[in-house]
């Protein structure tokens, strides 16, 4: 089957690699361009812990003057992807999430207390999840310095535009609901609209499908919120085609 991948680079290609191996053709098409933020401070005195939703933060984390810093602190990253990115940067103490943020959030109530010291989360200029809010409202004081941006795609490539108007791609993978919205809203720009009804949109969790739903798109949700359970949902749809 052949797969649209959304997700910005390097994960487009990685995501292209992984259906790869399950026997799928895929076909970036980056909704998404992440742009490090420079010279932000990451706020660490006083720290006892730092939250990453996005391994987009650990590859701005990456370059920073302060992560040597940052590594001393425990992590906690939202899901085993992050966490495993965490690692790949030398991070010793890392607590995984189950991959969504009130999940996380949970999970931070329950390892940590307040008194100890603000929580610090490495976050984008645009959150998927409040996790500030729920963490305050139990005491905590949370920091949250923004070492990226997102900035969304205004069109779709060349390549993706032909084989979507040509009927081609029987599905797109989704993962978050912004770039459902995008990827819907560039459709009507291209006057791909009819081409809805042919797209099955593999998404990563219920969030990302309620705004495909009622736009007349097919979806499927995935078991869990996590990349490989989105894979998982491809492989097996296209084994049942």
């Amino acid at each position: 089957m052949r797969v649209l991948v959304t997700r910005p680079e390097p994960d487009a290609s990685d995501e292209v690699e992984a259906l790869a191996s399950r026997g799928h053709e895929g076909v970036k098409a980056p909704l998404l361009i992440i742009e490090p933020v420079k010279n932000v401070a990451l706020e660490l005195d006083t720290a006892q812990a730092l939250i990453v939703t996005s391994r987009n933060a650990l590859r701005a984390l990456a370059t920073h003057s302060d992560l040597d810093r940052a590594r001393k602190l425990r992590l906690f990253a939202v899901g085993a992807a992050t966490a495993r990115a965490a690692r790949e940067l030398a991070f010793a103490d890392v607590t995984e999430g189950p991959g969504n943020g009130a999940g996380l959030a949970e999970l931070i109530k329950t390892e940590t207390r307040s008194i100890d010291g603000p929580l610090v989360h490495l976050a984008g200029d645009t959150l998927a999840f409040d996790l500030k809010s729920p963490l305050e409202a139990q005491g905590f004081s949370v920091r949250q310095p923004v070492l990226y941006r997102s900035l969304q795609a205004t069109q779709l490539p060349p390549q993706a535009l032909s084989l979507l108007g040509d009927g081609r791609v029987g599905g797109v993978i989704l993962m978050s609901p912004r770039t459902a919205k995008t990827f819907a809203d560039l459709l009507a720009r291209h006057g791909l609209v009819t081409q809805r009804k042919r797209l099955v949109c593999y998404c990563l969790s219920k969030a990302v499908a309620e705004v495909l739903s009622p736009l007349g798109f097919g979806v499927r949700i995935a078991s869990q919120p996590r990349e490989e359970d989105v894979l998982a949902l491809v492989s097996a749809e296209g084994a049942s085609s």
